[in-house]
């Protein structure tokens, strides 16, 4: 066995024990796929942050918590003869030939635009569904909002339904449609059950990423700077108080945030 295999073998038997009645872990034990889900979105999320770091210790640590959570799936499955880790690397790796049959089979192709059109083809097949410009809009509609992130999903949807013409004719247009919203989620604060407000709130979000779209910004980006920055200046509070900020008036804590934005914007 090479050293690879052997060292999944070990995180197979370990993560076997951890999920055994006789001596395991109680909090492993009480896992389940859907409890587990977070922990599979946030580890997916901890490795792009270590990527874009380029800490290569970091990425091969958050790698090991995101197979961690692919062995814990298959452990859990195993134990009602559902499907086993065996049966997922099987999977992707026929899947893997299957779409690639310009390395695997005698397909010859000229681009990666070609690459990329053969292996949604030979998806749509494998699915039963029609090939992708034959596809309905709903369809491929409805599997980014299923698959994807909502804030990435919102932006998918409202491309790909402007490219068929579900478009305003001019960006006062969606304007429009924000102040809109933006009135309705106000009526529904006031006068609505939480679930219209919930509604409203989706409503009023999806506006907003229409007006960024407009003005080709990516909202994930703007809003991941907006959070660093708001980090980065109650850290600049945390450094000159002297004692816990919850112990500061709300006008203490305007003036700490003022103070902090200003030396920021200095050293800038």
């Amino acid at each position: 066995m090479n050293q690879n295999l052997a060292a999944l073998q070990e995180l197979i038997e370990v993560v076997a024990k951890l999920r055994s009645p006789n001596g395991g872990c109680p909090w492993d034990l009480a896992q389940t796929p859907e409890s587990l889900t977070p922990y599979v979105i946030e580890e997916a999320y901890e490795v792009v942050d270590a990527i874009k770091s380029g800490d290569q210790k970091a990425i091969a640590e958050e790698l090991g918590d995101l197979l961690l959570q692919v062995v814990l799936q298959a452990q859990i499955a195993s134990e009602s003869g559902q499907f086993s880790l065996k049966e997922i690397a099987e999977g992707i790796t026929q899947k893997l030939i299957r779409r690639h049959p310009h390395v695997f089979g005698d397909v010859e192709v000229a681009s990666v635009d070609e690459v990329r059109q053969n292996w949604e083809e030979i998806k749509a097949a494998e699915k039963g569904e029609p090939s992708p410009e034959n596809q309905k809009l709903t369809a491929k509609l409805s599997r980014y909002g299923r698959t994807l992130p909502p804030l990435m999903a919102a932006m998918k949807i409202s491309q790909k339904a402007a490219a068929v013409g579900f478009e305003w004719e001019n960006i006062e247009g969606v304007w429009d449609k924000f102040h809109e919203e933006l009135a309705e989620f106000q009526k529904a604060l006031a006068e609505e059950t939480p679930e219209a407000q919930q509604a409203e709130l989706g409503d009023l979000l999806f506006a907003t990423l229409q007006l960024a779209r407009w003005h080709n910004l990516d909202p994930s980006v703007g809003l991941q700077g907006t959070n660093q920055r708001f980090i980065q200046r109650l850290q600049k509070m945390e450094a000159v108080v002297d004692r816990p900020l919850s112990d500061y008036t709300l006008a203490e804590l305007e003036t700490l945030w003022q103070q902090a934005k200003a030396q920021i914007a200095k050293e800038g």
